[in-house]
């Protein structure tokens, strides 16, 4: 019953917190301005996402003071998720260069890996594999990228939010499966303190996450994923599926402009659900397709690889081959003069 009434006061402060950040963004001019790039029209406070931050990691030294989690867990989280927060805070104030952002990025990821342990083993077609310190600078790239990747795919309103809540959730449901109920609880509190900030965030948003926000997020479902494969191997698979939409949209996204020679630093709107919003008029339904998605066809996958059904490299290509084929059809990458 305390768990309950921690997740209920995690959303309540997180809701909470959010309204105050949009005083204090309408008060101190914190806007996100419309322009060419943008995929809204109105002037919206933005910077929301601290709520996010600090609903969420006051929890994680009252789990590991309950023995839900390990004090190695909660400084791996903890560390990175102040970081990768703090350094987002500064860039929505203000600029931070590309260069420095993405050393900071790799320090996060650097202090995660060590309080982790290194990175786990990971399993292929029923093997499990320790790959050492190749590993660990695999693991140091992909947590920078989900950090990344998670900024670029906050684009329009509400659907960072639905995809956290909902990978989280569909992640709780598997840890239940599988008799790991203290790892569901940290997640559930994660998709608590999201929930509290989506209230403010659902079409049409009061405000924006911000750098803050959806860094942290990126970082923090990162080491999430991989201490799931420390429990297991082939849960970081089941993990990698529950990410998906994400995923597969942005990593699409960036190899056509890459290939293209585009400067992949700078804003643009070429994601796959930036055209997809553009073509329907609204950000509604396509933030609500996301977590149908999830729901319906990555979640059973998920957890079909999670259980020992399906094995997770086959699970992975099973999910991702209409995730792309859909990102194509939305003209992920595309120039945008010549998309939907």
């Amino acid at each position: 019953m305390t768990i309950w009434f921690l997740l209920l006061g995690v959303a309540l402060a997180s809701m909470a917190l959010t309204y105050g950040l949009r005083r204090y963004a309408l008060g101190r001019c914190l806007m996100d301005i419309p322009n060419a790039r943008s995929s809204h029209s109105v002037p919206t406070p933005r910077g929301g996402g601290v709520a996010i931050v600090a609903s969420f990691l006051v929890t994680l030294p009252l789990l590991a003071a309950m023995g839900i989690m390990t004090w190695s867990f909660a400084g791996a989280l903890l560390g990175a998720g102040v970081f990768v927060a703090l350094v987002g805070f500064l860039d929505d104030h203000g600029h931070i260069a590309a260069r420095w952002r993405l050393l900071a990025h790799f320090v996060a990821a650097a202090w995660a890996l060590v309080w982790l342990g290194g990175a786990p083993p990971i399993a292929l077609f029923g093997a499990s594999y320790n790959l050492g310190w190749v590993g660990v600078g695999l693991a140091a790239v992909y947590l920078v990228w989900l950090l990344n990747l998670y900024n670029f795919m906050d684009g329009i309103d509400g659907i960072a939010s639905v995809e956290a809540i909902s990978v989280c959730i569909g992640g709780a449901i598997l840890y239940g499966l599988i008799g790991q109920f203290a790892a569901a609880t940290v997640l559930l509190m994660l998709a608590g303190a999201v929930t509290g900030f989506l209230c403010w965030n659902f079409p049409p948003a009061k405000i924006f996450m911000g750098d803050a926000g959806s860094g942290f997020l990126g970082i923090v479902l990162g080491v999430l994923s991989l201490e799931a494969g420390w429990m297991a191997p082939e849960l970081f698979w089941s993990w990698v599926i529950l990410l998906g939409i994400f995923v597969t949209d942005a990593t699409l996204t960036l190899l056509r402009r890459l290939l293209r020679g585009d400067k992949v630093y700078e804003a643009h709107r070429s994601h796959a659900y930036q055209y997809a919003s553009r073509h329907f008029g609204r950000h509604l339904p396509v933030t609500l397709a996301v977590g149908a998605i999830n729901v319906i066809w990555l979640l059973p996958i998920a957890l079909g690889v999670g259980v020992g059904w399906l094995d997770g490299t086959v699970g992975m290509v099973v999910a991702y081959v209409p995730l792309v084929a859909l990102a194509i059809r939305f003209h992920a990458g595309a120039l945008e003069s010549g998309g939907a």
